[in-house]
């Protein structure tokens, strides 16, 4: 979870990190390279290849030579990801560039035609029977792509007809895809406050110790959102109607089957997931009190939740000491992670700087398995842009360890992705911990790592009462109104914050800038699922248990070869037990107990 950039003035200065730019020439040289166009007529020769020679012959192919088709399509896939990759990322810095908007467009059009031209395959296979599935199964060829098949045919009660499927593929550019590259154009263009400062430089304000600057923040971002509302409403209300339809026709029971499909959840690990975090809510409140008592404050609003407590100077961290920073905290746990770490800034994989027209937030791009990844920031020089930092690196070392298995099988499931994020962002901030020199700098140090945490587990899981009550009303009432979904969002968000943290009326349009809604329906329990299950990890590791580190970088480099009850196995885990969520929980509680004890001592 990327927490908001930081500016403290309506000039924001020189650019932090300003010369931090990536090379994207590990994937192309621009967009007029000629491997661009030669890669797209290869592509379209070896789809129509593929499918005119195993189109129908899919349920007769013995072990070996489904091993070897398989080899063939994901050779064709992983080229696709190429274009795919390449395409987003240079729109990622330059969401105002009608040509690189035009670009990206046409890439997805491609790859839509490429889909709808080669899904027979998949298709095909979740036909094969079962007694004959697990037969061909067992063969030591496919033993490489045995959980890639495995999970295909998860599938199998929501496929459609292939010519069904045909139709849905092609339709996808002027669908879902296009709505949510329209809403990234919207964002980006938007500019918020007399200083007309970008999304990352207003939320960061939010950061200010200054409560005027806060207040003037949150003012100028409901300002500029308020006016781009009715456009927003109307993505959202698209997307939505283009899920319920999808989850129909697939027969999907529920707006987020679909999607513990796709994390390999299933509904009884996720509702304990779920369970657990509401039923501590009390945590959040109990937080938020005692911030509004170091504040001093009498009522603590909305726009306080990001106030630094007193303790830790106010400067921007230089990019290259927010480097030494993480890459001390990933050297104490293993030479390894660090020396992978600090090939993303030596090789130029790394894009850091706040800029107009950049995509907000942050991301590690896992690319292809035939190059790396490529870290995306928004770097303004706060602790928390170093959190994030090490949070991205996290990804990026995770996808450079799992590339080995292959395009089909390098990809985690949203559930797990959230892993080595989040265990680097513990690494950096222990790190940060060990280094405070007073009382009031670590008190500060775990306010900040306090409300980091809050933001990938109470958050998200907020997030997903707010979105599960969105897609069923929906689904019930027909379009939503603006001021309908911003009443669910405020009841959603009191829920969390009790009485701790009065929300303003402003607040309430605030879920219309989130892109996960949109991009990603579904995803943000996987945040809190990654945060509690990686609290758990590290305390294996803090207790010096030496078989940990290899057993750890083992469960990332299995990439997504397995299920994740099964990769997570050797570490003597439950993801369906309820305890365990909320054994999570409590090592959070425990860092609150760590911050009353540390303040009761000053």
């Amino acid at each position: 979870m990327s927490a908001p950039s930081e500016t403290r003035s309506q000039d924001p200065g020189p650019l932090p990190a300003a010369d931090i730019i990536w090379k994207l020439d590990g994937l192309y040289e621009g967009p007029q390279d000629p491997r661009i166009e030669a890669d797209r007529q290869w592509i379209l020769q070896e789809a129509a290849r593929f499918a005119e020679t195993y189109r129908g012959a899919v349920s007769g192919l013995d072990p070996v030579s489904l091993a070897r088709v398989i080899r063939e399509y994901e050779t064709l896939h992983e080229r696709l990801e190429k274009l795919n990759a390449y395409a987003y990322l240079y729109f990622s810095t330059r969401t105002q560039d009608p040509g690189a908007g035009t670009f990206l467009q046409s890439i997805r059009e491609f790859e839509s035609l490429i889909h709808r031209d080669t899904l027979f395959f998949e298709l095909e296979w979740t036909q094969v029977e079962d007694a004959n599935a697990s037969s061909v199964l067992s063969h030591p060829n496919l033993a490489p792509y045995r959980h890639y098949l495995d999970s295909v045919r998860r599938y199998k009660a929501h496929m459609l007809t292939e010519p069904e499927e045909r139709i849905l593929a092609e339709k996808e550019p002027v669908c879902t895809s296009s709505w949510n590259i329209l809403f990234d154009k919207v964002i980006g263009r938007l500019r918020f406050g007399a200083a007309q400062r970008t999304e990352a430089q207003v939320l960061g304000d939010l950061q200010s110790s200054d409560r005027t600057a806060r207040r003037k923040a949150a003012q100028d971002l409901t300002q500029g959102l308020s006016g781009v509302l009715h456009i927003l409403t109307h993505i959202f209300n698209t997307i939505l109607l283009d899920k319920a339809i999808t989850d129909r026709l697939k027969k999907y029971p529920d707006w987020l089957s679909e999607r513990n499909l796709a994390n390999e959840a299933d509904d009884r690990m996720v509702d304990a997931l779920i369970r657990a975090v509401l039923s501590r809510y009390d945590i959040v409140q109990r937080y938020y009190g005692l911030k509004r008592r170091l504040l001093g404050y009498d009522e603590l609003f909305d726009f306080d939740r990001y106030a630094p407590v007193p303790g830790i100077a106010e400067r921007n961290i230089p990019f290259h000491e927010a480097r030494e920073i993480v890459l001390e905290g990933f050297q104490e746990f293993s030479s390894d992670f660090a020396s992978i770490a600090r090939g993303f800034f030596d090789q130029g994989w790394i894009h850091a700087p706040a800029l107009p027209g950049k995509r907000g937030g942050a991301f590690s791009h896992s690319t292809i398995p035939a190059c790396h990844p490529y870290i995306l920031l928004n770097y303004t020089g706060t602790h928390r842009d170093v959190m994030t930092l090490a949070h991205e690196l996290g990804h990026g070392v995770h996808q450079v360890l799992a590339r080995k298995q292959g395009l089909f099988n390098s990809e985690t499931p949203l559930t797990m992705a959230e892993t080595a994020s989040v265990f680097a962002e513990m690494l950096t901030f222990r790190r940060l911990l060990g280094l405070a020199s007073s009382r009031p700098e670590r008190t500060a140090l775990l306010c900040a790592k306090i409300e980091d945490t809050f933001a990938t587990v109470f958050r998200q899981v907020s997030m997903n009462r707010f979105e599960d009550a969105v897609h069923n009303e929906r689904r019930r009432s027909g379009e939503l109104e603006e001021e309908r979904i911003s009443q669910i969002w405020l009841e959603t968000q009191t829920q969390m914050f009790g009485t701790s943290v009065a929300l303003t009326p402003d607040y309430g349009i605030w879920w219309s800038y989130i892109p996960h809604f949109l991009h990603t329906p579904g995803y943000v329990y996987a945040y809190a699922f990654g945060e509690l299950l990686t609290l758990a990890l590290y305390q294996q590791y803090a207790q010096k248990d030496s078989a940990f580190v290899p057993l750890y970088t083992g469960l990332l480099e299995a990439g997504g070869k397995a299920k994740p009850d099964e990769l997570l196995a050797p570490f003597g885990i439950d993801l369906a037990d309820f305890s365990f969520w909320d054994r999570g929980l409590k090592i959070l509680e425990g860092l609150l107990d760590e911050l009353e004890e540390t303040v009761t001592r000053e």
